[in-house]
């Protein structure tokens, strides 16, 4: 069963939640237009879905909700970022715009962050170098959900990687993905729906294969990226094992094992070497290269040629990374977002709790 809701319910809705939990209006603004982003993606495991999440993190005292995010080191080109306990969903536009600003002066801008909390969906911090003529990267370690290849223990998060890079006359190209074989929301997806997942997504606590949705829940793990060694997982451990060290190692946040995990009444791990959760950003100017017009025009011709390149008997075309996201944004601002009734019911607590009109 679903609910329709219009997006500008959800944005005002998430918007006056963060404001109760103590977030400024500005603050809040940002937050709920970087958690609504996901919903109008199609992510929609990481959208409105993790509202109550995010308030149980403060709830628990692990959420800020008025830091004072601040650079505690940097070059002309590079940045660390403190981001004093707050949601992601704001530090994460500060240290990007951070990196747009040196990109503009010195050609590139490069930011890792430390003492955050979680993003929303990476893809939307990378896309606010677009409108500068700039490439957007943005990456962030989570979790410890997923085992290495040939390891029952959970070290890694689903660390995401995005990038987005301007085009002339046809869309960005935005890619934005789990390090995983699957992202942990798509599982919560599936709980909420009952059903099983697909194969080499998940092993149970022993490492042997299993379809169930709620593994996790019972001392399993998520897998990386190609799901066994035979499909290649050593490459999706290896990517999500460079997020980790580029968000973590490299800003002095957590790491690993040792990653804040998102659910609230899961303890915080002994002996944490860093501060919170990390992220990496990175831009660079185009024109820092070659003249942005050539550029768009090339990305132009590459979107067109691979977009009409020979497909197999039954699929219309090769779909371009962030195109399939395009046109839900555009459904969904016109019609509405289907939400789970698990999902309705978490909103409807809230609203209860806050006093918030859904």
């Amino acid at each position: 069963m679903e609910q329709n809701f219009s997006y500008d319910t959800l944005y005002n809705f998430s918007r006056s939640v963060f404001e109760k939990i103590g977030c400024t209006e500005k603050d809040a603004e940002t937050a709920a237009k970087v958690l609504l982003s996901a919903d109008l993606r199609g992510v929609d495991s990481h959208g409105v879905a993790r509202l109550s999440g995010y308030v149980r993190l403060w709830e628990a005292k692990r959420v800020n909700a008025t830091p004072i995010i601040r650079i505690i080191h940097e070059t002309p080109s590079t940045a660390v970022v403190d981001g004093d306990s707050g949601l992601g969903l704001v530090v994460a536009p500060f240290a990007m715009q951070v990196a747009i600003d040196k990109a503009k002066n010195v050609g590139t801008g490069w930011v890792s962050v430390q003492n955050s909390n979680h993003f929303g969906i990476a893809g939307i911090h990378a896309m606010m170098a677009l409108e500068h003529d700039m490439i957007g990267i943005a990456m962030t370690n989570a979790s410890a959900l997923v085992a290495p290849t040939f390891s029952i223990e959970k070290m890694l998060g689903t660390n995401p990687i995005a990038v987005a890079i301007p085009a002339g006359k046809e869309q960005p190209f935005v890619a934005d993905f789990a390090t995983t074989t699957a992202a942990n929301g798509k599982l919560e997806i599936l709980q909420r729906k009952n059903k099983p997942t697909p194969a080499g997504w998940v092993q149970k606590k022993d490492g042997s294969p299993s379809n169930n949705a709620s593994e996790l829940k019972e001392g399993g793990a998520l897998l990386p990226l190609g799901g066994d060694k035979e499909h290649g997982s050593h490459k999706g451990y290896m990517l999500g094992s460079i997020v980790d060290i580029f968000s973590g190692v490299l800003s002095g946040a957590n790491y690993g094992p040792w990653v804040p995990p998102f659910p609230a009444y899961i303890p915080m791990p002994e002996n944490m070497p860093g501060k919170g959760i990390g992220h990496f950003f990175g831009a660079m100017r185009i024109d820092a290269f070659r003249t942005a017009s050539d550029f768009k025009d090339n990305m132009d011709q590459w979107i067109h040629r691979f977009k009409t390149a020979k497909t197999v008997q039954g699929e219309e075309a090769v779909i371009i990374p962030g195109e399939p996201e395009i046109a839900m944004e555009a459904d969904r601002r016109a019609h509405g977002i289907n939400l789970l009734q698990p999902v309705v019911d978490d909103l409807n607590v809230l609203s209860e709790k806050f006093g918030v009109i859904l």
